[in-house]
């Protein structure tokens, strides 16, 4: 109570006894006070609260603390708020650590010795959220420990362009703590989810899922828009400015649409998208409507935990679909008949289809705002090296300068190959079965080498689908020829999983085709360059290890264990995987060694045992192009060692029994 409310009282003010009895008790409490937090502080009780410990606890060590507390709604933190009251310097302490973890600038670590405080200081308020605010918007996403560098990278590509009212919800408090040392706001879900990736379809993901559902219900009652955002997308542009055009929309959501609707900045024309909306990426406003379906989605997804959340959202949408809205005909009212709802354009906010396939932003002359990794292939890791390949993930400085250094080759392509004739399937088979047979070689080279593939670019003439396509969607932008991404044919995941050595063989490291492109890499990796040039036996200057000038290095092309033991003085006995092995070797300090061409270059091991467990490895690396129109089984599988097969042709499997891939 102020001073204020008591001299406005008639009787009090001006009569000087009652005011020295009521001075004299108020020094009392005072004086009371100060012994009592003194007596608190010394013997240690609130410690643990006040001064964090000399370190940080091991990650492990945050399962001891209290369960953990989910999302507060306005009216529980008026009951903490009345609570903390009654119990004195208890909320006070809280608002301590509250007030340090959401004001923090983004990336300003805590101090180096300091302890994670205690997990409900991670509890998201209203009170709280409102330090992360920026014009009455809030930026979230969320995720588990799995996703940790998926995390990292969406928070930094925001910091990039200057948005930072941001926040990250944790599922574990693995991620929390890890988040927090990392300088990330971040908040407790209270999701007591496993730290592993899930995988897509699974009912820990659909669990997920459904998070996002809860984060909604429990966020917009704080009357902050929201901007909600799946961890696998970046943003590469400032999207608050273009979403303040629609203040008339409740919801904005970007969609799986591939075909423009389109061609400039507007938002897709709501009723000629027939691609389902993805909420990997959509803008709510605390609107009535938009309250009254987050409710409605969360009760229908409690109803049967077999809704995927994506299909529930469009349920509901659609069960009103029309009429536009008067005056902001790019918005349509939905779900109940009140709710407002844009689409955000999928040239801009792009899928995985329409930035990396069809590159649609590219072709319209438009600034993307966002490019989500959806349409792609090989889980977790293939979403991962999309981004690589785009140069829009930031790896640790040693991605990009590891022990061993990278081998390459420049890849040649036949101009027949690549443009004449029909772009039918046998023609796209031929195009990469090429590009797959000098990949092959350059494995084996880089096995030998113990050095690091960085993979050529790949070029398709067909897309990659779940379905039955004509090769091309029509109505798409999407070119023939293109680039394509390397999950289109190779399994990402598998070769960068960890299969038995004793098998499989060492693992064979690669890097994505834009790698020495990318500007986070060192000025001593491009300066530190060696240039391999197969030549033809017989030909000047053809030797092993020839180097008929600075800075190249000469391999005769075919060769063979007795051609080289001719080369070797006082002709040692070594096979040619060794010799070659031996050569490349001499120059470990070169940091790449990059082929004028995979052509011809290596034969084979000659140790069979090296050979066979060479095979097994990448014969798992190629995956399966999809698929032909009208069949039950239309996807045909790439095979690595297709040209040992006389007459080999791309053909789907002729029945269950013989849909696996190639032996």
């Amino acid at each position: 109570m102020g001073v204020g409310w008591w001299q406005d009282r008639a009787g009090w003010y001006g009569k000087p006894l009652f005011l020295a009895v009521y001075a004299a008790v108020a020094a009392g409490i005072v004086l009371s006070a100060f012994f009592i937090f003194t007596s608190f502080y010394s013997s240690g009780f609130y410690s643990g609260a006040l001064t964090w410990s000399s370190s940080s606890p091991p990650v492990s060590d945050l399962d001891s603390f209290s369960p953990r507390i989910p999302v507060e709604s306005s009216s529980s933190r008026n009951t903490a708020l009345d609570s903390g009251t009654k119990l004195g310097r208890n909320f006070s302490v809280s608002q301590s650590h509250s007030s340090n973890i959401w004001t923090r600038d983004i990336w300003d670590v805590p101090t180096a010795g300091s302890k994670t405080p205690p997990l409900d200081s991670f509890r998201l308020t209203k009170e709280v959220a409102k330090y992360r605010v920026k014009d009455n918007v809030l930026i979230v996403t969320f995720g588990n420990y799995a996703f940790m560098d998926f995390i990292l990278n969406w928070v930094k590509h925001l910091t990039d362009i200057n948005v930072t009212n941001l926040l990250v919800g944790a599922m574990d408090t693995k991620l929390l703590e890890a988040l927090y040392w990392k300088g990330v706001p971040v908040y407790d879900m209270g999701s007591n989810m496993r730290t592993i990736d899930v995988g897509w379809g699974s009912l820990e993901f659909h669990k997920m899922g459904r998070e996002k559902v809860f984060l909604l219900n429990a966020l917009l009652p704080f009357g902050y828009e929201l901007l909600v955002c799946d961890t696998d997308m970046v943003w590469l542009k400032n999207p608050l400015p273009y979403i303040a055009r629609f203040p008339e929309a409740d919801i904005l959501t970007s969609s799986d649409q591939l075909i423009p609707t389109v061609t400039d900045d507007s938002l897709e024309t709501w009723d000629l998208v027939s691609g389902a909306f993805n909420i990997g990426i959509f803008h709510w406003r605390p609107t009535d409507p938009a309250k009254r379906l987050a409710k409605a989605w969360k009760d229908l997804l409690l109803s049967d935990e077999k809704i995927w959340d994506q299909n529930g959202f469009n349920e509901l949408v659609r069960k009103v679909y029309g009429p536009p809205v008067k005056k902001e005909p790019d918005l349509v009212y939905t779900f109940d008949g009140t709710l407002k709802l844009g689409i955000l354009p999928a040239s801009m906010f792009c899928s995985g289809h329409t930035y990396f396939v069809q590159a649609q932003h590219q072709q319209l002359r438009l600034q993307p705002y966002a490019v989500h990794t959806t349409f792609q292939y090989a889980g977790t890791e293939g979403k991962r090296h999309r981004l690589r390949e785009g140069m829009l993930f930031y790896d640790p400085p040693a991605y990009y300068d590891p022990p061993g250094g990278f081998l390459s080759f420049k890849p040649h392509l036949p101009k027949s190959l690549l443009l004449d004739g029909a772009h039918t399937v046998e023609n796209h088979f031929s195009l990469v079965n090429f590009q797959m047979k000098q990949i092959r070689t350059a494995l084996a080279i880089a096995s030998l080498s113990n050095r690091i593939l960085v993979m050529p670019p790949l070029w398709c003439r067909l897309d990659r689908l779940w379905y039955g396509h004509p090769g091309i969607l029509p109505g798409t932008m999407s070119k023939q020829p293109f680039l394509c991404p390397l999950d289109h044919v190779f399994e990402v995941h598998v070769m960068l999983s960890e299969l038995s050595e004793e098998e499989f063989g060492p693992k064979i490291d690669f890097r994505e085709y834009s790698f020495f492109d990318n500007p986070l890499l060192p000025k001593k990796v491009k300066e530190s360059w060696l240039e391999v040039q197969p030549c033809e036996e017989g030909s000047e200057n053809c030797n092993m290890g020839g180097q008929p000038k600075p800075g190249v290095l000469t391999l005769p092309k075919h060769s063979s264990e007795e051609m080289v033991l001719t080369i070797l003085p006082h002709k040692i006995h070594v096979d040619l995987s060794n010799m070659l092995m031996r050569l490349l070797s001499s120059h470990k300090d070169v940091k790449v060694l990059e082929f004028s061409s995979m052509e011809d270059v290596f034969q084979g091991f000659t140790s069979k045992g090296r050979e066979q467990k060479f095979r097994n490895r990448v014969k798992r690396y190629v995956g399966i192009w999809c698929c032909l129109e009208n069949l039950e089984i239309g996807h045909i599988y790439y095979d690595m060692y297709w040209g040992e097969k006389p007459g080999w042709k791309p053909k789907p499997p002729n029945s269950r029994e013989d849909d696996h891939p190639p032996l």
